[in-house]
């Protein structure tokens, strides 16, 4: 069945900055279309909704289930929004996008999970690292024993709006300023891009975290450690060592105080048989490869890799075929099992953690 033939219906929870990035890529998309958006402050919605061409509003998203006439939805609403609003679409018998983290806590995620695999739904995490292609290649490479049985594993999210102002300033802008506030809903750069990088590290080790130990770190930013309503005290660096499900060994790590990069991900796996880099900086993706014979001369050949489809293209396939893939619902849940470990061990000194119930 063509796309035309099958068209896919999409509404839009939320219209903050995320959101336009939601609506370019479904709008590039044969057959979908974003019929709607949703948001209590009218005046920003209805900009937002002017400039993309959406055709119809909500104030609430309860008025927007009452009308119904949409498929699919992309929450991206602010993180502790995620459980109720998903599960009342859900409920409704919709299938959703969620922005990460698919909830602020683990038993709030593996509600979410249970319910969309109950109800037999289309659950998606909005993980947008999966759109490197080389990630996707070094999974596959591992996945059939190119460098052998993992043994460790280095990796990090390098950002540093902390120290420069490519973004904005984060001192008088609010859209940074919640981010450093735990009042405000944020779980600091563990929660906002720990998760990245710790689905960059599960889904090319082909692995989940079985257990982990983490130290969590908030500088001080302002005199009185707050700027206005905001108090900021979310934290702003983490090191974390990780033991896999698979038995590999390795370190994670993330900052908004790496000077010299914008937003760049690296990873590092090492098997007994070969090792293998993922870098993504600067938008420019990367992928290197050392095995046999050149293990002992340590020579790192590139590997290529054929662009892949977006997490937004998945989903939709997902929606018309009525097949769930990934990254969906219970990899999101497992990945906030993971978090709040690192929040626990953290508090306990660093105590090494098992990652579950």
């Amino acid at each position: 069945m063509t796309a035309a033939a099958n068209p896919v219906r999409i509404l839009i929870l939320g219209t903050g900055n995320m959101a336009a990035s939601h609506v370019a890529a479904y709008q590039k998309i044969p057959g979908v279309q974003v019929v709607a958006g949703v948001d209590r402050r009218t005046d920003i919605l209805a900009g937002f909704c002017g400039k993309f061409g959406i055709p119809d509003t909500f104030a609430t998203l309860e008025e927007a289930v009452a009308w119904g006439e949409f498929d699919a939805i992309s929450n991206v609403t602010p993180d502790a929004a995620h459980h109720p609003t998903t599960l009342l679409l859900l409920n409704a018998g919709k299938h959703v996008l969620c922005e990460k983290p698919l909830a602020t806590n683990a038993a709030d995620a593996l509600e979410m999970a249970e319910l969309a695999r109950a109800k037999g739904l289309i659950g998606m995490v909005n993980l947008t690292y999966r759109n490197v292609a080389v990630l996707q290649k070094a999974a596959e490479l591992v996945e059939e024993g190119a460098i052998g049985a993992l043994k460790h594993f280095e990796a990090s999210y390098l950002q540093s709006w902390l120290s420069q102002p490519a973004w904005g300033d984060w001192r008088t802008e609010s859209q940074w300023l919640w981010r450093l506030s735990s009042q405000h809903g944020s779980k600091g750069v563990l929660g906002d891009v720990g998760i990245h990088i710790l689905d960059f590290v599960t889904f090319a080790a082909r692995s989940e975290v079985g257990g982990l130990s983490c130290r969590l770190k908030t500088f001080d930013k302002a005199e009185g450690g707050r700027i206005g309503e905001y108090t900021l005290d979310a934290n702003d660096s983490f090191t974390l060592q990780a033991e896999l499900e698979n038995g590999a060994l390795g370190t994670i790590s993330a900052t908004r105080y790496a000077s010299g990069h914008l937003n760049d991900l690296r990873l590092r796996l090492y098997g007994d048989n070969g090792g293998l880099e993922v870098i993504f900086e600067k938008q420019v993706e990367r992928l290197r490869i050392c095995r046999d014979p050149d293990l002992e001369a340590a020579e790192w050949r590139e590997v290529t890799a054929e662009p892949v489809p977006t997490v937004y293209e998945r989903f939709v396939n997902s929606v018309r075929e009525g097949t769930p893939t990934e990254p969906g619902f219970d990899h999101g849940a497992r990945l906030q099992q993971a978090l709040d470990a690192a929040e626990r061990s953290n508090a306990d000194q660093s105590r090494f953690l098992n990652v579950g119930p």
